[in-house]
């Protein structure tokens, strides 16, 4: 017998194996001495009554084997000797799309401007201690991408650019846990992810195609209008079928290169702010109802999330206000790609249990804010971020006279209330902060709407602005500022044929999951159109 059921139950049943499996027997009429094999098929908690609840799918085979949970199975082809095509850069994009070249017969050569995991975390770790910033290999730069060592989530709203399941069974394949084919809003953590990412990489090694790492494009080689492979800093020409672009949403000199080459490239709307950093014990205070003496959210309910959006009106402009990758226990770190810049990103390692919790909260920038850049085109945005990070680096600096990664920070409640911090609070952010009034550090066009919007965030969850969390400074690469435009079909550039703009950086993404997705259908159009030359 195979049966589905449908329930809600407290969390100390969905979270105990032991009780679960009970209620599930009783619920179905099965006793537990015929042995019913029981599985989660989804879980989600839902907190917005006064008693949390959560909301759990799952299947009951009883005298049967059960079904396989995932139909993934890594078997490539090798195409050591197969037709090959360029893919530049190794985040999810990118190795996805590498993947699937191979799955269709195509040798993929993947070539990624940063060091691998394992080397690429003593970069990390001259940032956060030394705060020196190597630009080749950073939070941004290096295998696996922007998400490798910032966070790891794996919700996406994008459902209708691809197969969901199949990306998240891939990662399964090569050792995420199987709770991620689980969870409404599934995280591996940036403690697993490597040791995934290193998987995928083993995967294309082992079919045979290549990965160079610390290799850097820094030209396009362009004949009658298709592109036929790239050059790297060594000076070596990589020439295939068609090249994926798959460089992340940081890659600046990249979107500079197509622009002096004249290969079209459009600005996109983007957002920046800050993050705010609370005590987690907080927001599980806010989120889960729980009495201001509690002494914590008790031993099942994961650390709380919490998702913010309204509406300001500043000088007669209407803008958004949201929060942004919130990371429920986590940490900031230190994102810049450059010296002299200043950014932060949060993430949160898998079990999601540091004191912090902390989300991006970011204002959308419109095409009045960049009236002053006009003459760099589609770059303008780039420019407007590059401005208000290098501007946030001196702030941050002013103490030491340096260059620094020390943050621009202010406590909430002072922000709000327009004073400059006296003292700031212990923080997850290991390069240090400084106090400073954060309308010295970002435009007034973002500051503005900031303090509005937190102001009406105080009054959707009441507590959340206080002095005892702080803003720090400055969350700016929420996506791409560019994008570099492609048929909706083909997904091949208008003008320059055999490129392939892809994931998070050419804008057609948002997150681990849809650049996956991504890179998997332009290694299907790529295949379609020129793999059986």
């Amino acid at each position: 017998m195979h049966q589905s059921i449908t329930m809600t139950v407290e969390p100390a049943v969905a979270f105990d194996d032991t009780l679960f499996f009970q209620e599930v027997c009783r619920r179905v009429q099965v006793p537990p001495t015929e042995q019913p094999v029981v599985r989660k098929v989804r879980q989600s908690i839902d907190a917005r009554g006064r008693q949390v609840k959560v909301h759990v799918e799952a299947e009951v085979f009883v005298g049967q084997e059960p079904t396989p949970r995932i139909a993934y199975r890594k078997a490539y082809p090798n195409v050591s000797k197969a037709p090959q095509a360029i893919v530049v850069g190794a985040g999810p994009a990118g190795l996805f799309a590498a993947l699937r070249l191979v799955e269709l017969g195509i040798k993929p050569i993947v070539i990624e401007r940063g060091s691998d995991v394992r080397k690429r975390r003593r970069d990390l770790a001259a940032i956060n201690k030394d705060h020196v910033v190597n630009p080749e290999s950073n939070y941004c730069f290096g295998e696996g991408g922007a998400g490798t060592y910032s966070d790891g989530k794996l919700y996406t709203r994008s459902k209708k650019r691809g197969d969901v399941r199949r990306i998240l069974e891939i990662l399964v394949a090569h050792g995420a846990t199987e709770d991620i084919l689980v969870d409404a809003h599934p995280h591996i953590g940036t403690n697993k992810l490597p040791n995934v990412v290193a998987d995928l990489r083993e995967s294309i090694l082992g079919a045979g195609g290549e990965i160079h790492f610390d290799t850097k494009v820094v030209d396009f080689l362009v004949e009658v209008g298709e592109l036929k492979g790239v050059v790297t800093g060594d000076g070596r020409e990589l020439t295939g079928l068609g090249v994926i672009l798959a460089t992340g949403h940081s890659a600046r000199d990249v979107f500079e290169l197509l622009h002096r080459k004249s290969i079209l490239i459009e600005y996109k709307p983007f957002a920046m702010g800050v993050r705010i950093e609370h005590q987690q014990a907080l927001i599980d205070q806010l989120q889960y109802h729980l009495p201001k003496n509690a002494a914590g959210r008790g031993d099942y309910l994961p650390a709380a999330a919490y998702s913010l959006v309204t509406q300001t009106r500043h000088r007669g402009v209407e803008r958004g206000v949201f929060s942004f990758c919130m990371c429920p226990g986590g940490f900031i770190v230190p994102a810049a790609t450059a010296p002299g810049e200043l950014v932060v990103n949060g993430m949160s390692p898998s079990r999601r249990d540091s004191r912090f919790a902390n989300s991006g909260l970011v204002v959308a920038v419109n095409d009045a804010d960049l009236k002053p850049f006009r003459e760099w085109g589609p770059l303008a945005g780039l420019q407007y971020q590059k401005e208000v990070e290098q501007r946030a680096c001196r702030m941050g600096s002013l103490a030491s006279g340096e260059p620094s990664q020390t943050a621009p920070a202010q406590r909430v409640a002072d922000f709000v209330g327009g004073r400059v911090s006296a003292s700031l609070l212990p923080t997850s952010y290991q390069p240090g902060l400084r106090s400073v009034d954060m309308f010295e550090v970002l435009p007034e066009a973002i500051a503005a709407p900031l303090r509005l919007g937190l102001a009406q965030f105080g009054q959707m969850m009441r507590g959340y602005v206080t002095n005892e969390a702080q803003l720090i400074g400055t969350e700016s690469r929420t996506s791409s500022p560019v994008r570099i435009p492609r048929d909706p079909l083909s997904l091949e550039h208008p003008v320059v044929k055999r490129f392939y703009p892809c994931g998070e950086g050419a804008g057609y993404a948002g997150g681990i999951v849809s650049a996956a997705m991504d890179g998997e259908k332009c290694a299907e159009r790529l295949a379609a159109q020129y793999g059986n030359l």
